[in-house]
């Protein structure tokens, strides 16, 4: 399949699922399936971290309203409001519950989501990924195992954003021939942990 293919497919997806949200009454499940969580043991099912910082807040308190009307439990990580806060903070709140087994999942949401992605792959066990559309959401878990998403508030609206969110929880995790490369990133992982570099 070529990338045009690809993205011709994502495309039909796309408005397909638009015209069903559309058409029906009841809105699209988010409820993602069982999986293997977290740095070895998974989270309480149906749990989601979630923490912004002041670029993300907005967004964020949207994400959550709507997880909760889902039926998600959602830990929210803060921050409470618009004022010049450090993105590190909430990033690695989110990704230490998850990597604690306290959340199944995190959403982590900054202005381009690029250094919430940074900080929450420094904790151990956590796959994070930055996702910008419904490809890299659906390749992130499908492919990549990650129970880490990252989002930009300041590239992506908040549409696309829920969408993401959307797809991301509903696509599980492929195994096969992935689990090789995603115990690879793990031997990475702890390689580095054990000696100090």
């Amino acid at each position: 399949m070529t990338q045009r293919d690809t993205f011709e497919r994502d495309v039909r997806d796309l408005v397909r699922s638009v015209i069903a949200g559309v058409l029906d009454d009841e809105p699209p499940s988010v409820r993602a399936e069982p999986t293997d969580g977290p740095a070895g043991e998974p989270g309480p099912e149906g749990t989601i971290a979630i923490g912004a910082d002041h670029g993300g807040y907005a967004l964020k308190e949207r994400i959550a309203f709507k997880l909760r009307e889902a039926g998600w439990e959602v830990h929210d990580c803060g921050t409470d409001g618009t004022a010049s806060v450090d993105y590190p903070d909430f990033a690695h709140a989110v990704a230490r519950l998850v990597a604690q087994g306290s959340c199944r999942w995190g959403i982590a949401i900054d202005g381009a989501g690029i250094g919430s992605a940074m900080v929450a792959n420094k904790v151990p066990g956590i796959r994070a990924a930055l996702c910008y559309d419904l490809s890299t959401a659906r390749n992130s878990r499908e492919h990549n195992h990650a129970n880490v998403l990252t989002l930009g508030a300041g590239l992506i609206g908040d549409v696309l954003a829920w969408q993401i969110v959307e797809e991301w929880l509903s696509v599980p995790w492929g195994g096969g021939r992935h689990a090789r490369r995603v115990d690879k990133i793990t031997e990475i992982e702890h390689l580095y942990s054990r000696s100090g570099t």
